[in-house]
């Protein structure tokens, strides 16, 4: 009986962990086994501009691991993730405002209120993005509270 409990709170201990991991991998952009595909959401934010992170310097967020290029970047996503982490999962605004979720490119973004965006090709950043960057991001937080914990090929 003991093996059976054992079992039992084994599986169960399991499965938990499980199903946040699955949708934490539904809701981020997961590229090169990281939230962004490893790169840096703090360099956007300092440098303006994308920086690769490194599996050295890491935080699990959302139940999910972000990459950073140094340590100081790590410990200011670490105190506030909210603010760093891009919108949508890191997965392409544009196609967030037309309820899909399509892999982003790391040169292709834009802070806008504090808020990191990112596109995935020059035609969903200079032609729909840029140009109306308000009804994108109107459209894109209306979608992606229907789309977030669907997978991408789903949708």
């Amino acid at each position: 009986m003991k093996f059976l409990t054992g079992t039992r709170l084994a599986l169960g201990l399991a499965l938990s962990l499980a199903a946040p991991l699955a949708y934490a991998a539904d809701e981020h952009f997961l590229a090169e086994g990281a939230a962004v595909g490893g790169y840096d959401v703090v360099a956007y934010h300092t440098q303006n501009s994308p920086a690769l992170g490194s599996a050295e310097f890491t935080s699990i967020y959302q139940g999910v691991e972000w990459r950073f290029a140094s340590a100081a970047n790590r410990d200011l996503f670490a105190a506030d993730p909210a603010k760093y982490a891009p919108a949508y999962g890191g997965w392409c605004s544009a196609g967030a405002s037309k309820g899909k979720k399509v892999p982003t490119r790391p040169d292709l973004f834009a802070i806008v209120d504090g808020q990191l965006y990112l596109n995935s090709s020059p035609a969903a950043h200079e032609g729909l993005f840029l140009k109306d960057t308000a009804g994108v991001i109107d459209r894109g937080e209306s979608n992606w509270k229907r789309i977030f914990a669907t997978e991408a090929d789903k949708l």
